[in-house]
């Protein structure tokens, strides 16, 4: 699908506030409000909008540990491995990658020692993980063009 400026500024100005009224939207990028209706919902509807999230500060949530963990694994298992990294609760976010590593992942836990058991009893024991790296976040920054969420 291709999008022009007008979908592309829809999409800048959701992607601020997903709760803004279309009555609003359509004003932000100037055009009409059924404009902005039939827009927003062909997005949903050719998957360019795929759902509406809310963004947590970690911190605040009571999840004062964060690392990125780089994963190698035994590629051919790649769906199960993909499915049993989803069933971990601390775990928000998983990226298949090509390069050095074959998984990156961004675990967030309540504190240093629930991190360190989530690595050790949960990330590690699946079987096909043949090893990880951990990288802690000493501080989280928002690029969305929202506020940056304060660090630990």
């Amino acid at each position: 699908m291709d999008l022009d400026e007008i979908d592309l500024a829809i999409l800048e100005t959701l992607s601020r506030d997903a709760r803004i009224p279309i009555k609003q939207l359509a004003e932000t990028v100037h055009i009409s409000r059924a404009s902005a209706h039939a827009r927003f919902k062909r997005l949903i509807d050719d998957g360019v909008i795929t759902g509406f999230t809310v963004q947590v500060d970690p911190v605040r949530a009571g999840q004062h540990a964060s690392a990125y963990v780089t994963v190698l694994t035994d590629q051919t298992q790649w769906q199960e491995v993909r499915e049993q990294l989803t069933a971990i609760e601390e775990v928000h976010h998983i990226a298949q990658l090509g390069g050095e590593f074959d998984i990156l992942l961004l675990v967030r836990a309540r504190d240093n020692r629930h991190l360190r058991q989530v690595l050790l009893e949960k990330i590690q024991t699946i079987p096909a993980v043949r090893s990880t790296r951990t990288h802690i976040v000493f501080e989280d920054a928002q690029t969305n063009g929202s506020a940056p969420a304060p660090g630990p």
